[in-house]
C-alpha cells in the first residue's frame, strides 16, 4: 500500500464513446464471501474497491455452504453460475444415522427444487472464496496480512489507518469481517452488544476419507445429549469434512485459542458412539480446524455516517440457518446497487439497503434460533422443540429463501463486461 494522506479526489476513468465516468473510493475488510461478492457488484458501478483482510492468504476448506432461492439469482447475476457449480461438494443428499450406521432418514439435494436440506448448490467456504477472489482480482485491489487498525470519518470521507502503519482516505467503508468483526467493534461497540449465543458449539475440519463415505452426507445424533457428529463429501474424494455440534450454555475458550478448543472438544465428545472416536483421532493432523459458538449478530442499524456493515458482521444468522452465504450474496448485491442508486451517498444508500434487507435477515435468523432450539438438550426447563411439520414452519422457510424481491438496477454493466467497466447511466432502484 501506497501513503496517502491527502483528501482524495474521485478518481475519473473514460468510458464507452469517450463519456468519463467517476466513481467512489471504497475499502472492504474481509475476503472470504461478502466482501469479494461486494467488491465484484461494486467495480461493475464503477468504484475503485480495497479489500483488506487480516489473514495472509485465502483461507481455504472450512464448512460446507448452501446457495437456495434468491442467492441463487444472484450468482446467476454475477456471470458465475458455471464457476461455482463446478467446484462445487456434488453431494447428493444426507442420511442420518444410528450409532450402528443404520440409516433413519434421507434428504436428497434435488428435493424441494434444490433448495432442501442439502441445497443443489453446495461448496465449500473456501472453494467459494476463492471463485469470487479469482473473478475480482484483476479490477480490485487485494490486501493480505493487513487490518484496520483505527478510522475517522467526517462529512467527506473517511480516513484509515492500517496496522502496518499506511494511511489512506476512503468515500465508504464496509466491514464485512464475520461475526467477531473488528470493524463493527470499533465503531458500534462491543461484541457483546451484538452477539447472541444460541447454546451451541460447532467445530470442523477436514480427514482422511477412510470411512467409505461416497456422495452421501451422514450425521448421527445423541438426542440425550444433543450431540451430533457429521462425516460429509468434499471434491476432494481422499478427504472428506468432520463436524461436530454439542450443546453449551456457557461458552468460555478464546475462539483464536485452538489447542484449547482441541482440548475442549475432545472432552465434549468423549462417549459419543458411531464413528466418533475414528474422526477425533485425527484432530491433531488436520491443517483446518476451525471451532466457534453457534450465534447470531442482532443489531438495530449496519451503519454509521460513511462505515456499513455487511454478511455475518451485520446479521449473522448463524450456521443453524443454513443461510449466511444467501444472506451475504444478496446483501452484497443490494448494498452495492442502492450505494449506486443514491449516488453514493451514505445515508440514503445505506438506508435503502437495510429497508430492503431487513424482514429477509430476520427470517432467516428466525429459523436459525429455531433449528438451535431443536437440538437442545431435553429436561423439565427447556422449551418445547419446534414441530416443523405445520404450515406456519413452511411459510417460513420459504420467506428465507425468497423473501427478498431483487431490483433490477439499471445501468450495471453485464457480467460479460470486463472487471471496472463503468456504468453509461442512471442506477434506479
Amino acid at each position: 500500500m501506497s501513503v496517502d494522506d491527502s483528501k482524495h479526489e474521485h478518481t475519473s476513468r473514460t468510458g464507452g464513446q469517450g463519456r468519463r465516468v467517476s466513481g467512489p473510493r471504497v475499502l472492504v475488510a474481509g475476503a472470504s464471501i461478502a466482501g469479494p461478492a461486494l467488491a465484484h457488484w461494486l467495480r461493475r458501478w464503477g468504484a475503485e474497491v480495497t479489500v483488506v483482510e487480516r489473514a495472509p492468504e485465502l483461507r481455504p476448506g472450512g464448512q460446507a455452504v448452501d446457495a437456495r432461492g434468491v442467492a441463487r439469482e444472484v450468482i446467476g447475476r454475477m456471470g458465475l453460475d458455471a464457476a461455482v457449480r463446478a467446484a462445487c461438494t456434488d453431494t447428493a443428499g444426507a442420511h442420518t444415522v444410528d450409532a450402528d450406521g443404520h440409516v433413519l432418514e434421507s434428504f436428497r439435494a434435488d428435493d424441494d427444487g434444490g433448495d432442501g436440506y442439502i441445497a443443489d448448490i453446495e461448496i465449500l467456504r473456501g472453494d467459494l472464496a476463492q471463485v469470487l477472489y479469482h473473478d475480482t482480482r484483476d479490477g480490485v485491489e487485494y490486501v493480505f496480512g493487513d487490518r484496520i487498525a483505527g478510522l475517522a470519518q467526517d462529512a467527506d470521507g473517511v480516513d484509515v489507518v492500517f496496522a502496518g502503519g499506511d494511511r489512506r482516505r476512503y468515500d465508504l467503508v464496509v466491514g464485512a469481517d464475520g461475526v467477531h468483526s473488528e470493524l463493527r467493534a470499533m465503531v458500534f461497540g462491543p461484541h457483546a452488544r451484538f452477539l447472541r449465543h444460541l447454546g451451541h458449539v460447532l467445530a470442523f475440519y477436514s480427514v482422511p476419507n477412510e470411512f467409505g463415505l461416497d456422495q452421501w452426507l451422514l450425521e448421527y445424533q445423541d438426542q440425550e445429549s444433543g450431540r451430533s457428529a457429521l462425516l460429509r463429501p468434499i471434491q476432494d474424494a481422499t478427504r472428506a469434512m468432520a463436524m461436530f455440534y454439542f450443546a453449551a450454555a456457557d461458552f468460555a475458550v478464546d475462539y483464536r485459542d485452538v489447542a484449547a478448543q482441541k482440548v475442549l472438544l475432545r472432552e465434549r465428545m468423549a462417549g459419543l458412539g458411531w464413528l466418533t472416536p475414528d474422526i477425533l483421532a485425527h484432530l491433531d493432523d488436520t491443517p483446518d480446524f476451525y471451532l466457534d459458538q453457534v450465534a447470531q449478530v442482532v443489531m438495530d442499524r449496519w451503519s454509521s455516517g460513511r462505515v456499513g456493515l455487511l454478511g455475518d458482521a451485520a446479521f449473522s444468522s448463524s450456521p443453524m440457518s443454513g443461510q449466511g452465504t444467501g444472506l451475504a450474496l444478496v446483501g452484497a448485491y443490494v448494498l452495492a446497487g442502492e450505494l449506486a442508486a443514491a449516488g453514493w451517498e451514505p445515508d440514503a444508500g445505506f438506508a435503502r439497503y437495510e429497508a430492503r434487507m431487513r424482514s429477509f435477515v430476520e427470517a432467516n435468523q428466525e429459523i436459525g434460533r429455531l433449528n438451535a432450539r431443536s437440538r437442545d438438550v431435553p429436561g423439565p426447563d427447556a422449551e418445547p422443540r419446534p414441530d416443523f411439520a405445520g404450515e406456519w414452519f413452511a411459510e417460513l422457510v420459504g420467506r428465507a429463501i425468497n423473501g427478498i424481491e431483487l431490483p433490477d438496477y439499471a445501468g450495471v454493466p453485464d457480467a460479460a463486461a470486463p472487471a471496472g467497466s463503468p456504468i453509461t447511466s442512471s442506477a434506479k432502484p
